[in-house]
């Protein structure tokens, strides 16, 4: 039984991806395959899969969610939007030195004034006077992860997206998604290499880390997800042919699984908490690709379940090593289940 401090490591500061590169499909790559570990470049994904295997992608769009406003008394609020429940209520993070009680306003990026409405966990329901999603397009600006020292810019908002991003309701982007262009798209479907869609719209909690050395206390996060019919029957064709699912990002592994907790993929939407942990059997994913994670977080024990524990922390010492870019705008691995290994 794994505990908290299984999941720790020291990284150095400097091996935090600050900026993407310039080019999308121009990071590095470790291929993990069990115990073998092989430095090669992103754009080299085309080679390392077969025709007849199956991208599975996260379609969500990063919402500008991050407000700053005033309270009616006057105090400094800043607040993150957490999920987008109809078109004129939300659930947000206020951070406050005051918690603003149920009936005030706050008058957010000066320009319009939102009312608290009850609390829900530590989320906070607020009431828009009109169109969420026009409000934060126009209004808001991008929520780029708390490891990333520089305020967003016109540059952050082209690149914190996937080029296939579509669905609205993400406040942190699908990152393993953002190696992809559209050439290497191209390259890939020019190989015979399918592509389909999951949506997860990715919370702030996937950057939280767990806190509980018994990782049975933690709570997990929760993420709304969709998977459509047009999915699951791909999916099954490639099964049935031989064929590999192969999961981009971590946000799609668990749409996927969290659909499958009946033994096969099925269609529909739901909210997910599912935690995955070294045991966990899977389901549905063959191969991950996926970025380097934070310490004690979710995401790594994640990984850690899919391509062995004691592959993972080799791969990661390896990375470290060889100054691999890490988290959100930093390398991606390309993982081989290993479930056997955990």
């Amino acid at each position: 039984m794994y505990s908290l401090s299984d999941f720790d490591f020291d990284l150095p500061p400097g091996l935090i991806a600050q900026l993407p590169l310039a080019e999308r499909s121009a990071s590095r790559l470790l291929q993990v395959d069990g115990a073998t570990l092989t430095d090669r470049r992103f754009a080299d994904v085309v080679d390392l899969l077969a025709p007849g295997d199956l991208l599975v992608f996260n379609n969500t769009r990063v919402l500008k969610a991050r407000f700053f406003g005033i309270k009616e008394t006057g105090g400094k609020v800043e607040v993150l939007v957490e999920r987008v429940l109809d078109n004129r209520s939300v659930h947000a993070q206020v951070r406050a030195s005051k918690s603003p009680p149920p009936g005030s306003r706050i008058r957010l990026a000066d320009a319009f004034d939102v009312t608290v409405g009850e609390r829900y966990g530590e989320f906070y329901t607020l009431q828009f006077p009109s169109d969420v999603f026009a409000l934060l397009e126009q209004y808001g600006s991008l929520p780029l992860p708390p490891y990333i020292e520089h305020a967003a810019d016109e540059f952050d908002e082209t690149r914190y997206q996937t080029v296939y991003a579509k669905e609205p309701g993400a406040v942190a982007a699908p990152t393993a998604g953002l190696h992809f262009d559209e050439a290497l798209l191209a390259q890939l479907q020019a190989k015979g290499i399918d592509t389909a869609f999951v949506t997860l719209h990715v919370g702030a909690g996937t950057f939280q880390p767990v806190r509980v050395e018994d990782l049975s206390e933690h709570k997990m996060h929760s993420e709304w997800y969709t998977i459509a019919q047009e999915t699951v029957d791909k999916v099954r064709a490639v099964k049935a042919a031989g064929g590999k699912i192969v999961a981009v990002g971590t946000t799609s592994m668990r749409a996927l699984e969290s659909a499958s907790q009946a033994g096969a993929l099925e269609a529909g939407s739901a909210d997910t908490k599912l935690f995955i942990t070294p045991g966990y059997t899977f389901k549905t994913v063959d191969r991950l690709i996926t970025n380097f994670h934070l310490p004690k977080s979710t995401l790594l024990m994640l990984v850690s379940a899919f391509a062995g524990y004691d592959n993972i922390r080799a791969a990661y010492a390896h990375a470290i090593a060889q100054q691999y870019r890490f988290f959100s705008y930093g390398d991606a691995m390309l993982l081989t289940c290993d479930a056997f290994n955990t």
